[in-house]
């Protein structure tokens, strides 16, 4: 006799602490649209009712980039974000941004949250043991589900060495067939669910190789997939970003198999009757930063926001904002995927928190053409590398000053074709004064003379909107495909 049951999973991926409605993009024939969407007392509303059309059969998952992403977020470490989540009926979560505490702040998190943090990749050095669960197993309407989580690979090769103190990260994929093997075999599961934050590519290559998994929860790369993926037998969808969306999964099952699935990325539309619980923690955690965040600090006539792969506004604006603050010739910083777009019209000082919430220190360091060159190709590798496991998140490492004409397709260390800095070519023997912002805009291992301003990349911003009035940043060709 068949088995015949259904699953509705739903995924929230990469919100980095977006509290409240905020500014999205979406793409139209002719260009960007904007308008507000997001905020998590409307994803609650959202939640309550897809539990309500199908009780006891919902699974609700969260891939990380969650507790960090704003400034009330970083301020308290995650703290401002605990109770947020913990009120949304989340059954488990991978992670990434959340190390940005450190790993000893994040375990401290992850024990206030009334759901765990999955993760079969990261290991504590000393002991080589698994610092979070590798699984959980949920028995949801008759059927028992085996959930995995994967955590980001990048945090100890691409991030600063605070993320990862005391603790070493893998790709999961050694580790991925046994887990998979003992949920079939001595947990007797019926279903295996996947939530990665490895990026859809590496997830899409992860799936080609270790086969067992019905459906991978992908984040990290902030893909809006409108249909399921198939790779093999494995589905997969990726939810955009900034809690603009949610993912829903409808799965029709007979006999531990998918028989048939209805999709659907729905979007976190303003119009939706806001939670009133949630919508009360959430005004009672932001109350400390209210004012601060509130103040208008300045005015934009350019659209600023990051959707765009070789270069983008809000970059552009953050780096013409750290050239004119240090005089240096050349201004780097990383390729961030995360901060809401900014509209034309008044900005706030939250809108320059959330385009860069750490707020660091502008450094200044001493970097010769050669140097240059070798930067922008591993980055450009990094980028668009044939293999997606060698790609290490972000868009191009976002630069000013300069024009690169590169061909993407090439092979690594072969891309680049020319460079300009400013209308000379670049010279390989000299030197150049180049500013960034934190060690993802320029590495240790390349320049000299390296130092720090004491001014910080926001105070930086806010001294560019007072002189320049009203802002512009438009897209400048600063990388340039041949």
């Amino acid at each position: 006799m068949e088995n015949k049951t259904t699953l509705t999973v739903i995924q929230m991926n990469d919100s980095h602490a977006y509290f409240n409605l905020h500014q999205e993009l979406f793409w139209k024939a002719n260009g960007a649209e904007y308008r507000q969407v997001g905020g998590y007392a409307r994803i609650a509303t959202l939640v309550k009712q897809i539990r309500e059309s199908n009780k006891d059969h919902v699974l609700f998952c969260d891939n990380g980039d969650t507790l960090n992403g704003t400034y009330p977020a970083i301020k308290t470490q995650g703290a401002a974000m605990i109770p947020v989540v913990n009120a949304l009926g989340l059954d488990a979560m991978s992670s990434h941004w959340e190390f940005a505490y450190g790993p000893s702040v994040f375990k401290t998190r992850a024990e206030e949250l009334n759901f765990p943090v999955l993760a079969i990749n990261i290991y504590d050095k000393e002991t080589n043991e698994l610092i979070f669960p590798p699984f959980i197993v949920k028995e949801i309407g008759g059927l028992k589900v085996g959930v995995i989580g994967i955590a980001s690979n990048i945090v100890d090769t691409t991030m600063p060495p605070s993320f990862s103190e005391g603790v070493r990260f893998t790709l999961g994929k050694d580790e991925l067939p046994t887990v998979i093997e003992n949920l079939k075999t001595n947990e007797h599961v019926d279903l295996i669910i996947l939530i990665s934050h490895l990026g859809f590519p590496q997830d899409m290559k992860l799936m080609s190789e270790v086969a067992g998994v019905d459906l991978c929860l992908s984040g990290h790369t902030h893909n809006r997939t409108v249909q399921p993926v198939h790779q093999g037998n494995t589905l997969i969808i990726q939810s955009g970003c900034h809690g603009s969306f949610l993912g829903r999964i409808d799965l029709n099952i007979i006999n531990s198999k998918i028989s048939d699935y209805k999709f659907e990325l729905i979007e976190v539309d303003s119009n939706i009757t806001p939670d009133p619980m949630i919508s009360d923690i959430i005004e009672r955690e932001l109350a400390p930063f209210k004012d601060k965040l509130s103040m208008i600090v300045g005015e934009t006539a350019t659209a600023l926001h990051r959707y765009t792969m070789l270069e983008s506004t809000m970059d552009n604006f953050l780096l013409q904002s750290i050239l004119e603050a240090s005089g240096a010739v050349l201004a780097f910083s990383n390729g961030w995927r995360y901060g809401a777009p900014i509209i034309p019209g008044p900005v706030t000082l939250n809108d320059l928190y959330n385009i860069i919430p750490m707020d660091p220190t502008i450094g200044l360091v001493e970097i010769t053409g050669d140097e240059l060159i070798s930067m922008l190709e591993e980055n450009l590798e990094r980028t668009f590398a044939a293999d997606p496991y060698d790609q290490m998140g972000g868009y191009i490492k976002r630069g000013l000053g300069l024009t690169v004409y590169f061909k993407i397709e090439n092979a690594p260390g072969h891309r680049i074709q020319q460079v300009f800095i400013g209308d000379q070519p670049l010279d390989r023997t000299r030197t150049y004064l180049t500013a960034f912002v934190t060690d993802q805009g320029v590495s240790l291992k390349y320049g000299k003379r390296r130092s720090v301003m004491s001014v910080h990349a926001v105070e930086a911003m806010q001294a560019y909107l007072a002189k320049h009035k009203p802002l512009h940043a438009e897209l400048r060709g600063t990388y340039i495909p041949v």
